[in-house]
């Protein structure tokens, strides 16, 4: 009486021969041609819709363009505000714009959009309390542009940082200090601004005197210095009217100057015209204190 007995090595060689047939019936049911096609013409489709896409957002810049200069010439308006209404116009346009190209992307691939779109919405429900602060940029930044409060362009002051507004849209204001710092500020953390550009700025100067100046050779130096140098500054709408002696405690006595120039200008003129003055003063022996409380010299 004979055992059978199997060989271990066959058995393996027959499991994987039997693999390999179920893979190639596999491969060979697999409908090749109808899925190059189908391929073939998601890949047109998604690169129509790109097409589309661009050719939109070209004619949408162009016709906002057209638009907003039509309106500035009409309306006489500011340029700053035209544009920060076309930033956000183009930001506005171009993000919807993005919106439906993923959305038809995602329909040509066949992804339930709708179904991520609801459950996108119990996820949003979920996080509603996280995005309140979100919710607030939002709504301030669109009282911020409503109100006219500030344009692209402005030098501004907010939340102690002065600077020119360098973008504003309905998340964040883009701040750029006078050293080129640039800043973001939420909009939700705007309370107080304080726009520099709406309307002529003062200048005032004051220079330090001697006790025993002569006020009125003072005085007319100063006049004689505006009278010479002020038409030569368009900047300047409001002339000085009166040269002023004030007192500015440790008995020493300022000539104090006042004027008007324009928005963004009254820093260069202030630093202009104190040259001048110091200059004039001290070419006609006028003596300054070098420090506040220099009392000494007579």
């Amino acid at each position: 009486m004979f055992l059978a007995t199997t060989d271990p090595v066959q058995g393996i060689e027959k499991g994987i021969d039997e693999q390999l047939k179920g893979f190639s019936k596999i491969w060979n049911d697999i409908e090749w041609d109808t899925i190059m096609v189908n391929g073939v013409l998601l890949l047109l489709k998604v690169l129509l819709s790109v097409i589309l896409f661009f050719i939109l957002k070209k004619i949408g810049s162009v016709v906002i363009e057209t638009v907003f200069k039509k309106y500035i010439k009409e309306k006489h308006n500011v340029p700053n505000r035209y544009n920060t209404l076309y930033k956000l116009s183009k930001n506005l346009y171009n993000s919807i714009l993005y919106f439906f190209l993923v959305y038809a992307i995602l329909e040509l691939m066949g992804i339930p959009v709708g179904t991520l779109v609801a459950g996108a919405g119990v996820i949003g429900l979920a996080l509603s309390l996280g995005a309140q602060g979100f919710v607030s940029d939002i709504v301030n930044g669109f009282m911020i542009l409503l109100e006219k409060q500030l344009d692209v362009g402005d030098v501004v002051k907010i939340n102690d940082i002065m600077g020119v507004v360098e973008d504003v849209n309905l998340k964040t204001t883009k701040l750029k200090d006078f050293d080129g710092t640039i800043h973001f500020i939420p909009n939700r953390a705007i309370t107080v601004i304080s726009n520099r550009s709406r309307a002529d700025m003062r200048v005032m100067l004051e220079i330090r005197l001697f006790p025993n100046t002569n006020l009125d050779h003072v005085r007319t130096i100063i006049e004689d210095v505006n009278a010479k140098f002020i038409p030569q500054y368009e900047e300047i709408t409001v002339k000085p009217t009166n040269i002023s002696f004030v007192p500015v405690g440790s008995g020493q006595t300022a000539v104090q100057i006042i004027m008007y120039t324009k928005a963004g200008t009254e820093f260069a003129i202030r630093n202009t015209f104190y040259e001048k003055y110091v200059d004039a003063l001290s070419k006609e022996g006028i003596d300054l204190p070098k420090i506040n409380m220099d009392l000494a010299s007579q």
